[in-house]
C-alpha cells in the first residue's frame, strides 16, 4: 500500500522535486552521486559524479562502487514514468566494465525514446516478460569513457487483481 502511494505521489511531483529526493537519498548522497538532471518527459536523466575525499579509492581515484551506484536505478526509474502504472519493471541484473581511473567529475547520460517504449509494449502485449539490456556510457569531463554497464530491465504488464 505504501509503495503504491509513494508512486503515485512521484508521478505527479515535478521534476525538480524528483532530482531532490535522488540527491538526499543516503546511498546516492554518501557516495557522492548526484542527478543533475531529469526532462520534464522523464525521458532524460544525467548524473554526476565528483571525486571527492568520501568517494576516493585507496589509490586516489574514483570507488568502483560509486562509479556503479551512478546507473542505479535510472532506467528503471525512467521506464516506469513512461510506460505507467500497468507494468512491473526491474533492473535485473547489471554488468561494469571499468575502462580507465576516473579521476575528474564523472557523467552518466540515460535516454529512452519511442522506439523502446514501443519494443517493450508489443513484447509485453500478451502478459509475457520482456528481459532485455541497456547500456550507459559513464565520461569524464574531458569526454573519455571511464566505464561502460550494461544494464539488464525486466518488464511485464502487471496481472489483473
Amino acid at each position: 500500500m505504501i509503495v503504491r502511494w509513494l508512486r503515485a505521489i512521484a508521478e505527479r511531483t515535478p521534476t525538480w522535486v524528483m532530482r531532490l529526493f535522488f540527491n538526499i537519498y543516503p546511498p546516492y548522497f554518501g557516495a557522492g552521486v548526484e542527478v543533475e538532471e531529469i526532462s520534464k518527459d522523464r525521458r532524460y536523466l544525467r548524473v554526476a559524479l565528483k571525486l571527492r575525499f568520501y568517494n576516493r579509492n585507496y589509490v586516489g581515484t574514483q570507488f568502483g562502487g560509486s562509479i556503479y551506484s551512478m546507473t542505479d536505478p535510472h532506467f528503471m526509474y525512467l521506464l516506469i514514468n513512461n510506460l505507467g502504472p500497468g507494468y512491473v519493471v526491474w533492473d535485473k541484473a547489471a554488468k561494469i566494465d571499468f575502462i580507465k581511473p576516473g579521476k575528474t567529475k564523472l557523467l552518466a547520460e540515460f535516454r529512452i525514446d519511442d522506439a523502446l517504449l514501443n519494443e517493450v509494449k508489443a513484447r509485453t502485449a500478451n502478459n509475457e516478460k520482456y528481459i532485455f539490456d541497456l547500456s550507459v556510457t559513464i565520461k569524464d569531463i574531458h569526454g573519455e569513457t571511464i566505464a561502460e554497464v550494461i544494464k539488464t530491465l525486466y518488464v511485464r504488464k502487471k496481472k489483473p487483481a
